[in-house]
């Protein structure tokens, strides 16, 4: 009985970091900030819902810009040495 219980821990461990990790456990997590904010100020709400937008989309086109760094380096570092030309005709 004790094992049974144990395997069944064991396994919703993992199962339960990646709900939580995924878009419908970030979804669920904004619905609980939302709540506790509560009816106060809804202009505060707005704000802090726009600026959270804004920093998800400046984080996603920071990963981005990453990625694009992380290429043009590669391809830079990559580029092979040109080759010298063989010397032209001789001028009369």
């Amino acid at each position: 009985m004790f094992w049974q219980l144990f395997v069944v821990l064991v396994l919703l461990i993992p199962i339960l970091a990646i709900v939580l990790d995924s878009q419908v456990g970030k979804a669920l997590a904004a619905r609980l900030e939302r709540r506790s904010i509560g009816e106060g100020d809804g202009g505060l709400h707005d704000r802090l819902l726009y600026l959270e937008g804004e920093v998800e989309r400046l984080g996603n086109e920071m990963g981005r810009l990453e990625d694009e760094s992380q290429f043009l380096h590669k391809l830079l570092s990559e580029r092979p040495e040109p080759e010298s030309l063989p010397p032209g005709p001789p001028d009369h």
